[in-house]
């Protein structure tokens, strides 16, 4: 397992020059730069020059990717154009409000999808499963955004429940660790509600087809003949082999879930590395979209290593060859 972990960290190595290779040429295809932003009729075309030359814009596009990624590898990704604060400094501020965001949904995923799943499968036909299902199919279809909005609208505006955006009511005057912590998750309900709904949709889905196909195996036909409790049967022989696919999904759905962060962070003003990522891109702000897209795809590399991790943790038998 130490080998297989090593070899998949190197592996990203080449992986990740490859994204950021296509991320920065693809940035670029894009008319103008970041100085087609200054809208002033009376800024000097001579002091004009003189930003694109300190940005390194005035260069040619292949020389300008080698010389931001070999700052990249001293560890240096540069500074915002808009702010002049270190790249670096601004992501790391804005990452664990994500992280945030993003594992909570995660483990509240997985402690709904999971019994959602199981129980739909074993009462398949019933009026539970047929519930599921539709509601999964509109889950589905249900664009982020407009889910998001409505949200906002029925509980803080109609009902004036939960706050809308931000993550700290400034205006309050509440102090204390304790004040701030319920603060917070006053105002992470909505963006982590939305995040949730839209992940239940599809793993639901898939937990219930593959506990479907377990519980048509024969070893389960024989737990059943032996005479053991179906409480035995479902969650101790059926579910362990169920969860093996969902894993996989899991790890596939990352994407998906940095990408939804992306627009429900800045549906909700949340303070995260998604609006920070929104604002980047319309700002033209090479070297933060940069950055941002360098730590989402560690990330996303990270947490797919973690689900082929898990396949050895849910099943004993897998076992990753020594190469």
């Amino acid at each position: 397992m130490r080998k297989f972990i090593l070899k998949r960290l190197i592996q990203l190595v080449p992986l990740l020059i490859g994204v950021s290779l296509i991320s920065f040429f693809v940035m670029h295809l894009a008319p103008g730069d970041p100085t087609s932003l200054f809208t002033d009729p009376n800024i000097d075309p001579v002091e004009l020059a003189r930003i694109r030359a300190n940005w390194g814009l005035d260069k040619p596009v292949i020389l300008q990717y080698f010389y931001w990624l070999g700052n990249v590898l001293r560890g240096d990704f540069g500074n915002s154009y808009m702010t002049g604060q270190p790249v670096l400094h601004e992501i790391l501020q804005r990452l664990p409000n994500t992280l945030l965001l993003m594992i909570s949904s995660y483990f509240l995923t997985l402690l709904i999808t999971i019994p959602l799943g199981v129980i739909s499968a074993v009462r398949k036909g019933t009026w539970f499963d047929n519930l599921v299902t539709v509601l999964s199919f509109i889950g589905m279809a249900t664009p982020s955004f407009w889910l998001g909005l409505m949200l906002m609208l029925l509980f803080a505006v109609e009902l004036d429940w939960l706050p809308a955006v931000g993550m700290y009511d400034v205006l309050s005057g509440s102090h204390g660790p304790i004040a701030t912590v319920f603060d917070v998750f006053r105002h992470m309900i909505l963006p982590l509600t939305t995040m949730t709904i839209l992940s239940l949709a599809g793993i639901t889905r898939y937990q219930r087809a593959a506990m479907l196909e377990v519980l048509d195996q024969d070893y389960i036909r024989t737990a059943r003949a032996k005479g053991l409790p179906e409480r035995i049967v479902i969650y101790k022989h059926a579910l362990r082999n169920a969860l093996i696919p969902i894993v996989t999904i899991l790890g596939l759905s990352l994407p998906g879930l940095f990408g939804g962060a992306f627009i429900i962070e800045t549906i909700f003003a949340w303070p995260g590395m998604g609006r920070l990522g929104v604002l980047a891109i319309f700002q033209r702000n090479y070297p933060l979209i940069m950055g941002i897209v360098v730590f989402s795809a560690v990330l996303i590399m990270l947490g797919n290593l973690l689900a082929d991790i898990g396949y050895a943790l849910v099943d004993p038998r897998i076992r990753y060859a020594k190469k």
